[in-house]
């Protein structure tokens, strides 16, 4: 008798212990509620920092253009000395230079920040094309003043 008195103990106090720990309907509501606003309040800090990366890469890339285009601007002054056919050869190519610079200036400001992994592989390939556009600046600037 003792032995089926504790076992019935046992077994209400195993089946009884997880019923007391049921949240009501209410309970579990303002617990998905709580979840939702932390999990929109990280998304926004997401966002955030998304746009705030954007802001300074945009600064960032825009002085590089206006460096490109004072380097145009001193490289056409130079040429003014030069020879007829070379200046002819250097106008040609510096006017192609400075239509991918504008083209840069242009891709960056009609870029929509659309999802993060679309931003890292339009920055990538923006960035290398930009250091492109640099290289080809200098190269050109070196030869005319060998």
């Amino acid at each position: 008798m003792k032995k089926t008195i504790l076992t019935l103990a046992g077994l209400s106090i195993l089946i009884g212990l997880p019923l007391t720990n049921c949240n009501t309907p209410a309970e579990k509501v303002a617990i998905a509620e709580n979840n939702v606003i932390e999990a929109n309040q990280k998304l926004e800090e997401a966002n955030s920092d998304h746009r705030a990366e954007l802001a300074a890469y945009r600064r960032e890339t825009a002085a590089k253009i206006a460096i490109n285009n004072e380097s145009i601007a001193a490289f056409n002054a130079r040429i003014a000395s030069e020879k007829q056919e070379a200046k002819e050869a250097y106008k040609k190519k510096i006017s192609e230079l400075e239509k991918k610079n504008t083209d840069m200036k242009k891709r960056l400001d009609d870029y929509k920040a659309v999802g993060k992994d679309n931003w890292e592989k339009f920055k990538t390939e923006f960035s290398h094309d930009m250091d492109e556009l640099g290289r080809a600046l200098k190269a050109l600037t070196v030869k005319n003043v060998e």
